[in-house]
């Protein structure tokens, strides 16, 4: 029987690949320009201004161009509006944070527009009923499996479920306190968002497996939904011994 230690064990045999290999080296991502799909909710608007805030370019997408740049001017930083085409088109990278209901839609849409581009979807598939909420199980797996099959031209990965927008979105919140699972099947891209991740001031992007496993990473913020509604609190996630 293989021991998960064991499984991890990618020692390699000369100081250029234990370099090239090393999982805290990552890119410097800060010249990229981040669109954020959804960008006018209230994870998208977080996200775009804990980035803009870091350094980063940032656009945020809507169906509605006016809406947009209306809440882009309100986020400040630097952070532009623009519709959902536009976004996807001027960005390197694309962070998608749009409800689930309509998510399908857009990516289907988009398809042009994202292609060769690194796709974050951090898109939660959950049901509320009086109990709380529950996870849902998209026929492709997960939200993020969706966008692979949607975007078969994209460098689609998964990041960024468990952040609290209104966390996010606390200006008096100098540093986030939580790690940020990203997931995926190409390691620079998932290198990438790593970067992106770590860019949030007291975030860090922890590399979480591949992306068949989003489902797990997904449903867990039903459970992190419980837990704030019993604490009245903003829980996140912090991995020990990483």
């Amino acid at each position: 029987m293989t021991t998960p230690d064991e499984a991890a064990d990618t020692r390699s045999s000369t100081p250029a690949a234990a370099a090239r290999n090393d999982p805290h080296r990552l890119p410097d991502v800060s010249g990229l320009i981040v669109g954020i799909l959804g960008g006018t909710g209230p994870q998208g608007r977080g996200l775009a201004y804990r980035l803009a805030d870091a350094g980063q370019q940032v656009v945020i997408g809507s169906r509605n161009a006016a809406r947009a740049a209306s809440t882009a001017a309100a986020i400040g930083n630097g952070v532009r509006g623009a519709d959902n085409a536009t976004t996807a088109r001027e960005s390197d990278l694309v962070i998608i944070a749009t409800p689930w209901d309509g998510h399908a839609e857009l990516l289907t849409a988009l398809r042009e527009e994202l292609a060769g581009k690194i796709v974050v979807d951090c898109v939660n598939p959950l049901g509320f009923d009086k109990q709380g909420a529950y996870a849902l199980r998209p026929e492709e797996g997960s939200a993020a499996q969706q966008a692979a099959a949607l975007l078969p031209d994209s460098r689609v990965t998964a990041a960024f479920h468990h952040l609290s927008a209104v966390t996010l979105e606390d200006r008096q919140i100098e540093k986030i306190d939580t790690d940020v699972l990203v997931l995926g099947d190409e390691r620079a891209a998932t290198d990438t968002v790593q970067a992106l991740a770590s860019r949030l001031p007291g975030a860090r992007g922890v590399y979480g497996g591949r992306l068949r496993n989003a489902h797990q990473v997904e449903s867990l913020v039903a459970n992190l939904i419980s837990v704030n509604r019993r604490y009245k609190a903003h829980a996140g996630l912090r991995l020990s011994d990483v």
